[in-house]
């Protein structure tokens, strides 16, 4: 058996280098543009499948922590989009089924729709305003995609997730909002 502690940090030295690399190749104009439009939006989408879905969900409650008005596609109490709203449509390939057909139909209403993933060039990109690139692998293999040592797409997730939660940062700082103020938009039936 191998020295599994050694193992163990050396995984973790690897896992979060990827992670740190993968943010750093990621556009901050993008993010910021992206930042525009959730604070300019009257409410918040976002749709994905699989665990970039999860990543959205933690991404959409953390937006909602901030007085935003966030909702994730399918959940129960979702309500009506319109052209006043956002829809952020995370696919690493850019073209899941689902979340295409779902940026299609929220173009159809007129939202804005913003595309994170790592393929600037799926099939969600006919319906995208404008894409913010985590330049990742994906199953598509791109020449110029991060590479990663993790099983199949676990690196564009992991930088899905904390990207999520740099841009609650940055609309922190950028609102100077009090943290402890942000406790009120916190599940309190727990």
């Amino acid at each position: 058996m191998k020295d599994y502690k050694k193992y163990f940090s050396d995984t973790c030295s690897a896992v979060l280098d990827e992670i740190s690399r993968a943010l750093k190749e990621t556009d901050p104009n993008q993010v910021e543009k992206l930042i525009e439009e959730i604070l300019k939006a009257e409410k918040v989408f976002t749709v994905g499948v699989g665990r970039v879905l999860l990543s959205l969900q933690a991404f959409t409650k953390r937006l909602a922590h901030l007085g935003i008005d966030a909702h994730y596609v399918g959940e129960i109490t979702e309500p009506a989009i319109t052209e006043k709203d956002l829809l952020i449509v995370g696919s690493g390939s850019g073209s899941s089924v689902f979340p295409v057909e779902i940026a299609k139909k929220a173009n159809s209403l007129e939202a804005t729709i913003v595309h994170i993933g790592s393929n600037p060039n799926g099939s969600i990109k006919e319906y995208a305003t404008f894409m913010v690139r985590i330049p990742v692998r994906t199953k598509l293999n791109l020449a110029d995609e991060v590479d990663s040592c993790q099983p199949m797409t676990s690196l564009f997730e992991q930088s899905l997730l904390l990207l999520g939660d740099i841009i609650a940062k940055s609309i922190i700082d950028d609102k100077e909002l009090d943290m402890k103020s942000l406790w009120q938009y916190h599940a309190n039936l727990e």
